[in-house]
């Protein structure tokens, strides 16, 4: 019964489509309809509104967060299935026929519930990343690959979690399949960079 209520809430709070909700209720615009269609906080930056943009990123990372840490409060076992699911929830939303946002706002919530340290990493790498390529996709897929890495490699930062080491290797398969995820709802973007059409970030 537990894993059904972690299941359904991570989903549902995943699938919460932030910036759909905010353009059209503050701007009257379809999200859908300007520049990649995307859900998430850059495409609502093309919308013209830099803080509906803003507060897109935050409750998008919030809905990410959220389900972690009441499953870390309450359900820890079945953290790993919380994690997954509010990122599924995202990128296939229900309520938009499946077709949802890229999921890295989403992810970065999802990391600063397991561990601050980690979260604050894919940032100043995102960061890092963009100011040297100036793209967006890039610096998403670069930049959540250093994160599995850097799990791999320096296991202490889940040592935060108090779990044994074979669920802290637990936590690093879930990762994998974020980055493979997050890859594949970028291959639009990955074919545009091969073609030498994917948008610059304006600093």
């Amino acid at each position: 019964m537990e894993i059904i209520i972690v299941i359904f809430f991570s989903y549902l709070s995943g699938s919460i489509p932030f910036g759909l909700i905010l353009t059209k209720t503050f701007s009257n615009k379809d999200i859908r309809k300007i520049g990649s269609g995307n859900i998430g906080a850059t495409n609502v930056l093309r919308s013209g509104n830099k803080y509906l943009a803003i507060l897109t990123l935050l409750l998008d990372i919030f809905k990410g967060y959220l389900p972690v840490l009441i499953t870390l409060k309450y359900f820890d076992q079945h953290l790993q299935v919380a994690a997954l699911t509010v990122f599924l929830g995202h990128i296939f939303p229900i309520w938009l026929n499946f077709k949802g946002g890229k999921g890295v706002a989403t992810y970065l919530g999802v990391l600063f519930g397991l561990s601050f340290s980690l979260a604050i990493f894919f940032i100043c790498s995102w960061i890092l990343t963009s100011l040297i390529f100036r793209y967006s996709s890039v610096s998403s897929i670069f930049s959540t690959f250093s994160v599995l890495i850097v799990t791999i490699f320096r296991e202490n930062v889940l040592e935060s979690l108090n779990f044994t080491f074979a669920y802290q290797q637990s936590i690093q398969l879930i990762l994998f399949i974020f980055f493979i995820l997050i890859v594949f709802t970028h291959k639009n973007n990955i074919l545009n960079l091969k073609n030498k059409t994917e948008n610059k970030i304006k600093l």
